[in-house]
């Protein structure tokens, strides 16, 4: 099996650092937090607000039903696995605030984990030549015999900067520190959730980033790369 698994909390930069590993590799990339968000925007826009949550309109077999009519799926752009929804790009509608507000719910219903694994399992068969791709349980559940896990992390003010940077936000000390509450919660609620918890997986190369480059980042991961899948 040619994967590299990038795991990590939200922010940690695991979609930047997988997406130049797999150019520097000649390897397709893979970002599964596209697929829950690409899951989620068809929620929005087929299903309304559902409510207070998944349990109010919002349930998995709806979510899927949706998911197969539209359809959502993965599609391979170059050497980029895209999310298409209604055979629409989708990347820049699944970055927005009204996504990332509700992708923890969706993301938190064991039948559509389900889902969105086999996409990825599929995906990962039908491209033998290697796919970098990074979640939070890729190293965990999803290609839990990968020959390289990374799990990717920095601490909460940095992440915050990070995500303010690429938004486009003034850095000043309120907003880091109220980005920083939030990221810290969204830990708490990926690392408690019942469904394939956020954690390190066993195995896995822990790579705090903190005091690192995105440059710095994808060298380590490139070199443990070339040291564990040669060729």
């Amino acid at each position: 099996m040619r994967v590299i698994a990038i795991d990590g909390p939200a922010a940690s930069g695991k979609s930047s650092t997988g997406a130049l590993v797999a150019q520097r590799l000649g390897w397709a990339h893979l970002d599964s937090g596209a697929l829950y968000r690409a899951l989620t925007l068809a929620a929005l826009d087929g299903l309304g607000d559902g409510g207070q949550g998944p349990g109010d309109g919002w349930s998995s077999q709806r979510i899927l039903a949706l998911a197969e009519e539209l359809p959502v799926r993965l599609v391979l752009v170059g050497q980029t696995f895209q999310p298409e929804v209604a055979g629409v790009d989708v990347e820049e509608e699944i970055r927005s605030e009204r996504v990332t507000a509700r992708v923890s719910e969706v993301a938190a219903l064991p039948a559509v984990r389900e889902w969105v694994n086999a996409q990825q399992r599929r995906a990962v068969a039908d491209h033998p030549e290697g796919v970098v791709v990074d979640g939070r349980d890729i190293g965990t559940v999803v290609f839990p015999d990968a020959p390289l896990k990374v799990f990717l992390t920095a601490s909460p003010d940095e992440r915050a900067r990070r995500r303010l940077s690429q938004r486009g936000d003034r850095l000043d000390d309120d907003r880091v520190a109220r980005e920083s509450r939030a990221l810290a919660d969204r830990d708490r609620v990926d690392a408690s959730r019942p469904v394939a918890p956020l954690r390190a997986a066993d195995d896995a190369v822990v790579l705090d980033s903190t005091r690192m480059s995105l440059d710095e980042q994808v060298a380590r991961v490139v070199a443990l790369a070339r040291e564990r899948l040669p060729g």
